[in-house]
């Protein structure tokens, strides 16, 4: 007996196997599951519904302007009910990467590219900045506690080390100051 399962098979697939089109209720529990796992912005929600619209591909008799109808609907009721809202995805996300030793100019970077527009990427990079007043430092602490660079490497530090990890600091975008400081730090002088 076969480990696939033809009932499952069947049940998402058209006539000789290709997938069902995408319809407006498919898109809405498509979107449901996705909120349901993932929070997202607006911009990011939306390209993902088109993605799936790309793959299903649309009914003969609809169009990309109706697919886009339906996509523009689910973002407009969803940012209603407060599942979608760029403000706070922007904040909660800019604090996590900042955690991880993330510098502002990543951050910001990485939340336009989440489909965030300029203004919000800005804003929640100010409100890092308002909390702390070296936030890149921080973030340069935080990313050496855990790629175990600098004070926190176990073992000798020589020059090619030493080198290795300040160009391990500039791939992740800190500065060569940011960088030289934090690395060339003791860990027990208080301000980890």
């Amino acid at each position: 007996m076969s480990s696939k399962r033809p009932d499952r098979i069947s049940a998402t697939r058209g006539t000789a196997g290709q997938a069902r089109p995408a319809t407006e209720p498919y898109l809405e529990r498509a979107a449901v599951h996705y909120l349901a796992r993932f929070a997202c912005s607006v911009g990011h929600f939306k390209a993902v519904l088109w993605r799936k619209v790309r793959r299903r591909g649309l009914p003969e008799d609809v169009s990309d302007a109706d697919a886009q109808r339906w996509i523009d609907a689910l973002a407009g009721r969803f940012t209603d009910l407060g599942l979608l809202d760029d403000g706070s995805f922007a904040d909660g996300r800019a604090r996590s990467l900042h955690r991880r030793g993330r510098p502002l100019k990543v951050i910001e970077r990485d939340l336009k590219a989440k489909g965030l527009s300029a203004e919000d990427a800005a804003r929640a990079v100010e409100a890092l900045r308002e909390d702390s007043p070296d936030a890149d430092r921080d973030a340069a602490r935080s990313f050496a506690r855990r790629k175990r660079l600098g004070p926190f490497h176990q073992g000798e530090a020589d020059a090619d080390r030493r080198r290795k990890e300040l160009a391990a600091m500039a791939r992740a975008g800190f500065s060569y100051d940011a960088a030289r400081e934090v690395l060339q730090a003791d860990p027990d002088d208080g301000i980890w």
